[in-house]
């Protein structure tokens, strides 16, 4: 799920900011533009933990003054991958199953991947409650699911999980 790359990025910097502190510079705009971003192609970067290489800019053509800049960099991204269990903590229910947290990733159990035992009540908040009525997935609720299908779309991963296997289901809740 967590893996450590080395990227690249073109970084396009005033003129204002050429001096002593560029590097201080570059370093911060490098954060602030790619934590807490995702593509597709690798997932969500969670944090840059080095400034590899900053290269040599390049003055624009356009005369703006700006300068680009090649900087290569060390992060932590979040990638998941099919098949992976997840501990992950239950943000909304609804009748066609609920939303679940894990980390920067949204999952979806539909219904249908919830285990039979459960069944939708709507009596007090929406939740999903086993027939014996001892155990509630509601808002809060801690649940280990595992990872059936993921959609990797430009700016956004989109995952569905399932509870409906062994060693998987409700694992506490917030209030425990």
């Amino acid at each position: 799920m967590f893996y450590f790359l080395t990227l690249s990025k073109s970084l396009d910097i005033h003129p204002k900011h050429f001096g002593s502190k560029l590097r201080e510079v570059i370093r911060e705009k490098l954060i602030a533009e790619t934590e807490g971003t995702c593509t597709g192609k690798y997932g969500y970067v969670v944090a840059v933990t080095k400034v590899d290489d900053i290269g040599r800019g390049r003055i624009r053509q356009d005369q703006s003054g700006y300068a680009t800049f090649e900087v290569s960099y060390g992060c932590i991204v979040c990638r998941p991958y099919k098949g992976e269990v997840l501990d992950a903590v239950v943000t909304s229910v609804n009748k066609m199953g609920f939303f679940a947290q894990a980390g920067p990733l949204q999952l979806f159990v539909t219904q249908h991947l919830i285990p039979d035992e459960f069944e939708f009540d709507t009596s007090d908040d929406n939740s999903w409650i086993s027939m014996d009525q001892t155990t509630r997935i509601q808002g809060g609720t801690h649940v280990r699911i595992r990872i059936v299908g993921i959609k990797y779309d430009p700016s956004e991963v989109f995952c569905i999980a399932t509870m409906k296997e062994d060693y998987l289901g409700v694992i506490g809740s917030e209030a425990a």
